[in-house]
């Protein structure tokens, strides 16, 4: 037994024995021999903006600048760092914190893997975050791993929840009710009103629409588990700002088949809830800033709030190449970093759910 993501029991279930598939996924992350308990970490089998450059950290450095300012710079300034990894983001905004900053800076890393070795000792290592704190909570990548049920069209017309074994298989379980069925029904209506191409597949805009998709095995991923997690985590924020950042969609645009998918070794896979994959779902990021019921809350893509921060992926001028030589090529490299955080069609597409905790919106000019 171990604790998921909510600090929730892990139990197995019966043994090979379908279930939801949000008991499936807790015990395969987060369970005594889960994912997220290997020595690898993340990074070790996706790429994430941590991962590729570390000049994402520098501007998650800048924001919790930003933040101090706002909040007129107080004596203590908390960086929370959610699903740290291992704790890769907290100890790079550290060292890119000016050293005034950096000096009232209290740091934890929130992850339920042991802390690893050689990790700045300033950095406090944490299974949950800590409470009534001021500055900048930061979640990226968290909450598209917190465990959710998934709902299919039946043949009768019902969205049931989807039952999976052990090994993948999966079957159709009851019909959704209560407050998933109620989730289902504000964000996420499985009605089959998408229209389709002759192939079966949802139609793109523009595309022509000869019929209208039957709601039969229409697919979702009920967020609430992720509206209650994400309102829990802005709720320990006394003053200051909480980030989300996650492959994510909108009411406007839900994909009529969910987005349920594994990872292994920088490789899409199937899921399965073995321990040996990544197991993830696309966020519902509206459905989690309505959950907190504060105001302010705004969805940025990634681009637009780093740019915003500094980062445009913009090449050196071609002159600093016969001035400055190692400058230029130091130069083109992190453009090239700073490209790929803020590209179209890769993790530039990443948005970011920003709400602020009685301050004022420190990113006006991302837009």
């Amino acid at each position: 037994m171990g604790d998921d993501e909510r600090g929730e029991p892990v139990t197995a279930g019966a043994e090979g024995g379908p279930r939801g598939w949000r008991a499936a996924t807790r015990a395969a992350l987060y369970g005594p021999a889960g994912f997220y308990r290997g020595p690898e970490g993340p990074a070790g089998h996706f790429r994430t903006s941590v991962h590729a450059s570390p000049l994402f950290a520098g501007a998650v450095a800048r924001l919790l600048c930003r933040v101090d300012e706002t909040l007129g710079r107080p004596t203590v300034l908390d960086f929370v760092d959610m699903a740290a990894g291992r704790g890769e983001l907290a100890a790079g905004v550290l060292a890119a914190l000016p050293a005034d900053v950096a000096a009232r800076t209290r740091a934890y890393a929130v992850e339920l893997a042991g802390r690893p070795g050689g990790l700045d000792r300033r950095i406090e290592w944490r299974a949950e975050p800590p409470e009534r704190t001021t500055g900048l909570l930061f979640a990226n990548e968290w909450l598209d791993n917190v465990p959710l049920e998934v709902a299919e069209v039946g043949p009768e017309g019902v969205p049931r929840l989807v039952l999976v074994g052990d090994d993948g298989t999966e079957r159709l379980g009851p019909p959704v009710t209560g407050p998933e069925a109620e989730w289902l029904a504000r964000w996420w209506p499985l009605t089959g009103e998408q229209p389709v191409t002759d192939d079966g597949e949802a139609a793109t805009e523009g595309e022509a629409a000869p019929k209208a998709m039957s709601a039969v095995g229409l697919r979702a991923e009920i967020g609430l588990p992720r509206d209650l997690a994400w309102a829990s985590a802005v709720g320990t924020l006394t003053r200051g700002l909480a980030v989300a950042v996650d492959y994510a969609h909108t009411a406007t645009a839900r994909p009529p088949f969910g987005t349920l998918t594994g990872f292994r070794k920088g490789r899409g896979t199937t899921p399965v809830p073995d321990g040996s994959c990544d197991i993830t779902a696309h966020v519902a990021l509206d459905a989690c800033a309505a959950a907190c019921a504060l105001p302010g809350a705004r969805l940025l893509p990634q681009r637009a709030a780093l740019r915003a921060l500094g980062l445009t992926g913009s090449r050196p001028p071609l002159a600093l190449a016969s001035a400055d030589p190692t400058g230029y090529v130091r130069a083109l490299a992190a453009a090239s970093e700073a490209a790929e955080l803020v590209a179209p069609g890769g993790l530039g597409d990443f948005g970011w759910l920003l709400q602020p905790v009685g301050i004022p919106d420190v990113l006006a000019d991302a837009v």
